[in-house]
């Protein structure tokens, strides 16, 4: 029997969960298909989000465990909006530590909550207070995810908080992005993590064309020794925007 919270896909509509190829998400499958994530906080949703439930193996009494699962919305999330467009890999899984610049309200950063689970960890930063609050909120019940109210720009004010991380995500808006993440790399990312940036070409010139902004800004991360691997646009779901996936002070090769 499949349940569907928040006005979901219809009632008794039969809905299959399969792996995404991205371990820790998954598909829902039924008239259209979703990218879902296992709720870690089960009967309640973050943003209104709909929720799925399935029966999942049976448990210790012989009845089966009931799974709920968030369906992910590209185009509220750009980092749901790159896996859906097919980026090769996020650097994101069960057991990740995560730095997440530019939090807001911590839609996206719930689900990557999610994704890395009880044993991964999510360090949010956020600096304008009004997300920053809904985002203290939303992690009260997600002990992996510690929020952060600082300016991203300012690492050494948060780093007390922080541990070593395997990834980097950033959505931070800004035009000086690439030296945001560079500064952050400096004193969190391991040697051979890797980073995921979200950039919107009108944030940093909104003159040029979408194209020379996203070369302009790989070619910062590059003398910063972020090295990118793979850029991506978020088309349908966003304009003008792109991720740029890459490796952090690549070990040099045998």
């Amino acid at each position: 029997m499949i349940k569907i919270g928040g006005g979901g896909a219809r009632g008794g509509a039969k809905v299959i969960i399969e792996p995404h190829r991205h371990e820790g998400l998954f598909i829902a499958k039924s008239k259209e298909d979703l990218l879902v994530t296992l709720n870690s906080t089960p009967g309640k949703d973050v943003y209104g989000e709909k929720r799925i439930q399935v029966d999942g193996p049976p448990g210790p009494d012989g009845n089966p465990v009931k799974l709920e699962y968030r369906v992910w919305n590209p185009f509220r999330s750009k980092l749901a909006a790159a896996i859906l467009g097919g980026v090769d890999n996020i650097w994101i899984s069960p057991g990740s530590k995560v730095l997440y610049l530019g939090g807001a309200a911590g839609t996206t950063v719930s689900h990557v909550s999610d994704i890395v689970g009880p044993t991964g960890c999510v360090y949010a930063v956020e600096f304008a207070h009004r997300p920053g609050r809904d985002l203290i909120n939303m992690a009260k019940s997600r002990t992996n995810v510690i929020p952060i109210i600082e300016d991203a720009r300012h690492p050494l004010k948060y780093r007390m908080l922080m541990g070593m991380v395997d990834t980097i995500f950033a959505d931070v808006a800004q035009p000086d992005q690439a030296r945001i993440v560079a500064l952050n790399a400096q004193y969190f990312l391991k040697t051979g993590g890797h980073f995921v940036i979200s950039i919107k070409a009108s944030c940093i010139d909104s003159t040029a064309p979408a194209e020379a902004v996203f070369a302009r800004e790989v070619k910062k991360l590059q003398a910063e020794q972020l090295k990118p691997q793979e850029q991506l646009t978020l088309e349908p779901y966003e304009r003008d925007h792109a991720v740029v996936v890459g490796v952090y002070r690549p070990p040099p090769k045998k």
